[in-house]
C-alpha cells in the first residue's frame, strides 16, 4: 500500500513538473511589413531574439513573419500590436499620425543628423511627454531613421531646384516646412514610393542613404541625389500585446523590460545607421547612375531658415489639435 502510494505521488510530481516546464516555454510571434533581408531583421530582431533566448536560458524564443505574413503592409501594424495578430509588430508611427501627435515631433528637422542621435532625443524625452500615446501597448522600441538626402528626377540640391517639386515627406505633419521649402508634400508608403518616382507621380523622396540599395533600390529609378539637406526623420516602433506581455510569467516579463525601452531602440537605430554606413562605403569610387551633389552652405542656410519659418506653422497646428506644449517637446528633444 505504501509502495502503491508513493508510486502515486511521484507520478504526480512528474506531472506537474511537466505542466511547469511547458508552461514557461514561451515563443513569441513577430510580425514585420519588411523582407527577410531587410536590416532591422538582420540586426534589431537578431538581437533581440539571442538576448532572450540567452537571458531565459531558452525558455523565451522569438519567431520572425517577415514580408508581411501576418498582415500586409505598414499601416495596420499597430492595429496588428494591440489586437494580438502578431505578438509583436513592427510598423512606421507617422502611418498612424493621430494616434501619436506628440511622437511625431521627432520627425521634424532638428539637431540631430543620424538615427542614433535621434533616438537618443526621443528618449530624453519620451517618459515624460510621449508615453501616453503608447498605452495600448507594451513598448519595446522607439526608433528612427534618418532621412538625409533627397532622391529625385530633377536636381534638387537648392531652393530654386526644390520650387513646385512633388516631394514625399516622412509625414504630414512636415507639411509645412516642405511648404516653406517651396515643395509640394504628398503623403504615401514607403513601399509605393519606387513606382512613385519611375513613373514621375513624385518628383522627390525625403529618404536614407540605405534606400537607394536593396530592398528598396531608389537607385535605378532616381536621376538626382541631393546630400547635406536638413534631415528629418521617420520613426518606427515595436510594440508588443499588452495582454502578451502581462500573460509572461514575472521572469520572462523582466527580461523583456531589461531589454525594451533605449536599449532594443538604438539596435533599430544601429540598423539603419550600419546601412547607411555600408552604401556610403560602396559609393565611393563607384560609377553611379545618378548624379549626386552636395548642398552648398548657402543654400543649406536657406533651407535651415525656410524650416524655422514652417516650424512656426507646425506649432501653431499643433496648437489647433489641442497640443500646447509642442514647441516645448520640441526643445527638449532639440536642446
Amino acid at each position: 500500500m505504501f509502495s502503491q502510494l508513493r508510486a502515486t505521488c511521484v507520478a504526480a510530481g512528474v506531472l506537474v513538473l511537466s505542466t511547469h516546464t511547458v508552461t514557461q516555454a514561451e515563443e513569441l510571434s513577430v510580425a514585420t511589413f519588411v523582407p527577410p533581408n531587410h536590416e532591422t531583421n538582420e540586426v534589431m530582431f537578431k538581437w533581440f531574439g539571442e538576448e532572450i533566448e540567452k537571458r531565459s536560458g531558452g525558455s523565451l524564443t522569438m519567431k520572425l513573419y517577415p514580408a508581411g505574413q501576418l498582415g500586409a503592409g505598414p499601416t495596420q501594424q499597430y492595429k496588428r500590436a494591440v489586437e494580438g495578430v502578431g505578438d509583436i509588430t513592427l510598423g512606421v508611427a507617422a502611418y498612424t499620425p493621430t494616434l501619436f501627435p506628440k511622437t511625431m515631433l521627432a520627425i521634424l528637422p532638428g539637431r540631430a543628423n543620424t538615427a542614433a542621435e535621434s533616438t537618443d532625443r526621443i528618449w530624453r524625452v519620451f517618459d515624460e511627454y510621449m508615453a501616453d500615446e503608447w498605452s495600448e501597448v507594451k513598448v519595446l522600441a522607439i526608433g528612427s531613421v534618418a532621412g538625409s538626402i533627397f532622391v529625385g528626377n530633377r536636381d534638387i540640391s537648392t531652393m530654386e531646384g526644390l520650387k513646385g517639386a512633388k516631394l514625399v515627406p516622412f509625414a504630414p505633419s512636415t507639411s509645412p516646412v516642405i511648404e516653406a521649402l517651396g515643395a509640394v508634400p504628398v503623403m504615401m508608403e514607403i513601399t509605393d514610393m519606387y513606382t512613385a518616382l519611375d513613373t514621375g507621380t513624385v518628383d522627390v523622396l525625403t529618404t536614407s542613404f540605405n534606400s537607394l540599395m536593396p530592398p528598396w533600390n531608389l537607385e535605378d529609378v532616381a536621376t538626382h541625389v541631393a546630400e547635406n539637406v536638413p534631415a528629418s526623420f521617420q520613426v518606427l516602433f515595436v510594440a508588443m500585446n499588452k495582454e502578451r506581455y502581462e500573460g509572461l510569467s514575472d521572469e520572462h516579463r523582466a527580461i523583456i523590460d531589461e531589454v525594451a525601452g533605449l536599449p532594443m531602440s538604438q539596435m533599430m537605430a544601429k540598423s539603419f545607421d550600419s546601412a547607411d554606413e555600408i552604401f556610403l562605403n560602396m559609393k565611393d569610387g563607384a560609377d553611379l547612375k545618378y548624379e549626386w551633389k552636395v548642398v552648398s552652405d548657402a543654400e543649406r542656410a536657406k533651407m535651415d531658415a525656410a524650416v524655422r519659418l514652417g516650424m512656426e506653422e507646425v506649432y501653431a497646428d499643433y496648437a489647433a489639435r489641442g497640443v500646447s506644449n509642442a514647441k516645448e517637446i520640441y526643445e527638449a528633444m532639440n536642446d
